[in-house]
């Protein structure tokens, strides 16, 4: 497998405009002192971040080559060669800390499913994705982007869409437009619900968006049957964070035991 070959299967595309690179890094909050870069491959991001003073720094790469790289030019540089879905962050950092890349396309998402399971311990994501997601994350309530992340995100995220980026800066040109955006953690704790049963009822909702939310959830055998008002009428999309959570207070109490 070619070089060129072996980036695109690991989903890379590396951005070779310093100045999306300075801005993106520009973009991280002053006080943020503990950062993982996530594919940081021949290090565009990571100079940058080194250069930030009193910044505890580490990144995590999948691709052998790259870590080579990184190595050989940063040697000082905590770098862990792996696989940042399957790595356990807890053993990195004892407090808070900021996420930072542009992420692979291929696991977008994944990645930030992994952020929202790890959200006491991430206070901040600053990274570009593929345009598409990056509209899907920081969406509202109402638009044909808004989706399952937006609403798991936003409840425990103030999220912001920075700047877009395009193909032409990058190596190999992806096929699709960039941006960036920052997730920076609300005051929220925890939710005024059941979490888990949360997380059911917005996943079923958006499995089936272009149904009602009452034959979405009564497909997915949630308990809905005895819950008035007219939210049940209404189609994933439309309801706000509060609104899923009512929905989700709602439906616990249909239950005979709350759910763990």
């Amino acid at each position: 497998m070619t070089e060129v070959r072996a980036k695109k299967y690991l989903g890379q595309h590396f951005l070779t405009d310093e100045s999306i690179a300075r801005r993106t890094v520009d973009s991280i909050s002053p006080d943020s002192r503990r950062i993982l870069e996530i594919g940081p491959g021949m290090g565009v991001l990571t100079k940058y971040l080194i250069a930030r003073e009193n910044t505890d720094l580490h990144v995590i790469e999948i691709d052998h080559e790259s870590t080579d790289y990184l190595h050989s030019h940063y040697p000082h540089l905590h770098v862990i060669e792996g696989d940042f879905l399957r790595y356990d962050l807890s053993t990195l950092f004892q407090d808070t800390f900021t996420i930072v890349g542009n992420f692979p396309y291929n696991i977008s998402s994944q990645i930030l499913f992994k952020v929202f399971d790890m959200r006491d311990q991430v206070c901040e994501v600053v990274g570009m994705f593929q345009k598409e997601v990056a509209e899907r994350v920081t969406a509202g309530p109402g638009s044909k982007t808004y989706g399952i992340l937006s609403v798991l995100l936003s409840a425990f995220y103030d999220t912001e869409y920075l700047f877009t980026v395009h193909e032409n800066v990058f190596n190999p040109p992806p096929k699709v437009k960039s941006a960036v955006i920052r997730l920076k953690r609300n005051e929220v704790t925890r939710l005024e619900c059941n979490e888990k049963l949360f997380v059911q009822v917005v996943k079923a909702g958006f499995n089936q968006r272009r149904k009602t939310l009452r034959n979405a959830l009564r497909s997915a055998n949630l308990p809905i049957d005895s819950i008035d008002g007219d939210t049940l009428s209404k189609r994933a999309e439309q309801l706000s964070v509060a609104q899923f959570i009512e929905l989700t207070k709602n439906i616990e109490t249909c239950t005979q035991q709350p759910l763990s």
